[in-house]
């Protein structure tokens, strides 16, 4: 493991073994350099670290940035897109099993102090996973927790609308600003940056390459709650977010949601799916006219999610 900075007398540390930073690159050379150059910042008071790129076969100028910046990352390609938890998976593989893991987006930055802040959190024998406050591009707090998949979070969405449900508390977005403010136990919240505790990753093992790209974080998560592990969310921990690319992106948006569909599958009966289908047809039929994404959005849920799964190439 590096050792840069100092970390102090913290006693939260006496016994700490490190934390891996994981950034899964696939053409991020606009954003990787921005990513690369925060991480002196969010690792101020961790002496025990290292960084792995893993690029999924980029045809832009990722790897060569990547390995160029001045932090002294390890750059692992792939040969291949691997998609996000197989090139996370690829990362782990070469991460000693004391070692805490901190899975980040390559459009993620971290501010100052932010990795100590986590794996503090995480000196908790009971917290399996924790995750970060996000903040958007105008430095407001991003709704990134979510509730559980279910009947109801998913028919709120579709008929209320997702902001209005958010705020009635009964959609798949938690907008409570106490837990935004003070942080708390969670569901799972999304992956854009993640800690991991070595425990979870000895108990919960590898990630699911299946769903290639979306929900991979929500079934690890769930994973991790259903050993025993809490999920919690860390408001004094704080990364900004670009992110929101399946808005703009009809692939993306179909693949979200074909992957929330084989999701809620694994853990409900066909009956409860077919209805969860639905609730996802209503509301994107509501509002195919706000843009290509909600239009693929649709036709996922129409015809991609009914057949068995698998990893989507791309």
């Amino acid at each position: 493991m590096s050792k840069k900075v100092p970390l102090g007398a913290d006693p939260c540390f006496s016994t700490y073994a490190g934390i891996a930073l994981v950034v899964v690159t696939y053409n991020s050379a606009q954003v990787l350099p921005g990513m690369l150059d925060s991480l002196a910042s969010g690792l101020e008071g961790t002496d025990r670290y290292e960084i792995i790129i893993v690029d999924n076969a980029s045809h832009d100028d990722s790897v060569a940035l990547a390995q160029a910046h001045p932090i002294g990352a390890t750059v692992i390609e792939t040969g291949k897109n691997a998609g996000y938890a197989g090139g996370i998976n690829v990362a782990v593989a070469t991460i000693a099993p004391e070692i805490d893991v901190l899975v980040l987006n390559p459009d993620i930055r971290l501010q100052a102090g932010c990795v100590r802040a986590l794996s503090r959190r995480l000196s908790d024998d009971a917290i399996g996973v924790v995750a970060p406050k996000l903040l958007n591009d105008d430095g407001t707090v991003a709704h990134s927790v979510r509730r559980e998949p279910s009947l109801l979070t998913i028919w709120s969405d579709a008929l209320l609308g997702t902001k209005l449900a958010a705020k009635l508390g009964l959609g798949e977005i938690v907008a409570s600003p106490d837990l935004y403010r003070r942080g708390g136990a969670v569901d799972w919240a999304t992956g854009a940056a993640l800690a991991i505790s070595a425990k979870a990753r000895k108990t919960v093992g590898s990630w699911d390459e299946t769903f290639f790209l979306y929900s991979e974080e929500v079934d690890y998560m769930e994973r991790v709650r259903s050993a025993g592990m809490e999920v919690a969310y860390v408001a004094d921990a704080c990364v900004a977010h670009s992110g929101g690319e399946y808005h703009q992106n009809a692939y993306l948006s179909g693949l979200m949601t074909s992957n929330r569909i084989r999701y809620f599958r694994r853990h409900h009966s066909a009956f409860a799916t077919l209805f969860f289908r639905l609730g996802i047809i209503v509301g994107e039929t509501m509002r195919m006219t706000l843009g290509p994404g909600h239009r693929a959005a649709l036709y996922a849920a129409l015809f991609s999610a009914a057949g068995p799964q698998s990893a989507p190439a791309r």
